[in-house]
């Protein structure tokens, strides 16, 4: 579905993006996230994205028959065999990292750092240390 736009203000911000997009989007770049099975995550906002990872982990580790439940406070996301785990997501950044951000000092035994990138996944599981 194509939509028209008719309010002459928003036509004009459209022409201005259209002159700006060359500044900020190589024509004829290849996505790197074309085609992923992931790309759709990239488009949710950041707090869905953070859900979205303790899913996918709380999924991967219950599909390899360890017991996940809800930690039932904030202090962990979920208690995966028996530990308290705080769960960390992210997609691979342009510059080609991961950012696994606002680690705290809370009550969990460790933390699973979860990176997705358009065909692949990195994973790092750290112990709290006292």
């Amino acid at each position: 579905m194509q939509y028209q736009i008719k309010n002459p203000e928003v036509l004009l911000l459209a022409s201005i993006a259209s002159t700006l997009k060359g500044d900020h989007v190589r024509e004829g770049a290849a996505d790197p996230w074309a085609g992923s099975p992931f790309a759709w995550i990239r488009t949710r906002p950041s707090r869905q994205v953070g859900k979205i990872g303790e899913q996918l982990v709380a999924g991967w580790c219950a599909a390899k028959d360890l017991d996940v439940v809800s930690s039932g406070d904030s202090q962990a996301d979920r208690v995966i065999a028996g530990r308290r785990v705080e769960i960390k997501f992210s997609t691979l950044w342009e510059s080609g990292v991961y950012k696994f951000q606002q680690i705290r000092d809370q009550d969990y035994d460790f933390a699973i750092c979860l990176g997705i990138s358009p065909f692949n996944a990195h994973c790092w599981v750290i112990k709290d240390l006292p």
